[in-house]
């Protein structure tokens, strides 16, 4: 029997962190006249980290340095980004640093992400550590002119395809991105943030609704289930509901649609807001109960609740031709969970589909 692949842990670099070693190095280029071939650079957390520059050059106006990203064990789509940084001076900006973003760094075109609409997509720790790292090697410099950093990622525009950056209005690139510097292979920390980022964007949109789905197979369900709802509104929470929720609450959100399948829709029916299949099983003596109370015989709900999936009683009940029913009540029982929990707080609609991501069953709830 084949052993079961384990994940990786080792720890990588954020786009961020990439970006401040590559504008460090361009700027030790352009005061000395040689970009060095490794830059130890200052991290948001603290650490200094050495990192090798791939590729640097520099006359007496312009310096040019390229760090290649190691993601670390992380599946992220920027692992082996060229960071690339630019680095000119400012004669008539003394003391300043203007950062400026490049081919393949996206731009803002929505509020709700902390940066000013129609600049670089550098998120405020990441344009916070870029100028640490430059005015540690140029303070003497910046005493009688500015610089002026870009940072660019070839091929950006591609990785951005891989990404939920044209949802949250990011366009044209990637983000650079990072809070500590440090990526953590298969972060829960970095998705949930992500999940909460989302419902802020649709809140800053002026939008009442969010569309919260448990993966890829049911946002493309719901989108085209909803057509007439902007692509803001669509958020995938993954395992996240409870911080999705909280987002909700807190930025005045009205009306959540739920968009799932039968085993996380089970688990958030019996009182989970973090959904992993590795928390605690389905409760199959909730299915058995709902079967009961559609009128289901007495053997059967006994066989569901003997059965391991939710998937299971789903089959059972389609084959007695009681689907529909049966998705009434289990969305009608996770609306019920979700009430006690956020009382008077929101209007919600369940959506159900299979695992080929056929609609089952559209529930409204009316409050």
């Amino acid at each position: 029997m084949q052993a079961k692949k384990t994940k990786g842990t080792r720890k990588g670099y954020t786009t961020g962190a990439c970006s401040a070693a590559a504008a460090r190095a361009a700027t030790i280029g352009l005061l000395t006249g040689q970009v060095p071939e490794q830059i130890e650079s200052l991290l948001p957390n603290g650490q200094r980290i050495t990192f090798n520059v791939t590729e640097g050059y520099c006359d007496a106006t312009h310096a040019h340095a390229v760090i290649i990203k190691d993601a670390g064990d992380d599946p992220d789509c920027t692992d082996k980004a060229h960071l690339t940084a630019d680095v000119k001076y400012l004669a008539e900006q003394i003391d300043e640093i203007v950062l400026c973003g490049g081919k393949g760094v996206g731009t803002i075109t929505m509020r709700g992400l902390g940066l000013k609409v129609g600049s670089p997509a550098i998120n405020p720790v990441p344009r916070k550590n870029i100028q640490q790292n430059i005015r540690e090697v140029a303070g003497e410099q910046l005493k009688t002119q500015g610089l002026q950093v870009t940072i660019s990622v070839p091929d950006g525009e591609a990785m951005a395809k891989k990404t939920l950056n044209d949802r949250l209005g990011i366009i044209n690139g990637i983000s650079i991105l990072g809070t500590t510097g440090i990526v953590h292979p298969y972060s829960t920390a970095a998705f949930r943030a992500s999940v909460v980022q989302g419902v802020e964007v649709a809140a800053n949109q002026g939008l009442d609704t969010v569309v919260l789905t448990t993966g890829g197979r049911t946002e493309k369900f719901t989108l085209r289930e909803l057509p007439q709802l902007q692509p803001a509104c669509f958020v995938q929470m993954g395992d996240f509901l409870g911080p999705a929720l909280d987002a909700a609450n807190e930025n005045n959100i009205n009306h959540i649609i739920i968009g799932g399948m039968v085993g996380k829709l089970t688990k958030i029916a019996q009182g989970e807001i973090i959904t992993h299949a590795r928390r605690n099983p389905v409760n199959t003596q909730l299915l058995a109960d709902m079967a009961a109370a559609i009128g289901v015989e007495p053997s059967v709900c006994e066989d569901i609740r003997l059965g391991e999936t939710a998937r299971y009683a789903g089959e059972r009940m389609q084959e007695l031709g009681l689907s529909t029913p049966f998705y009434q009540e289990l969305s009608k029982r996770v609306v019920n969970t979700l009430k006690s929990r956020y009382p008077s707080t929101f209007k919600y609609t369940i959506l159900i589909c299979d695992f080929e991501g056929q609609k089952l069953s559209h529930y409204e709830d009316h409050q």
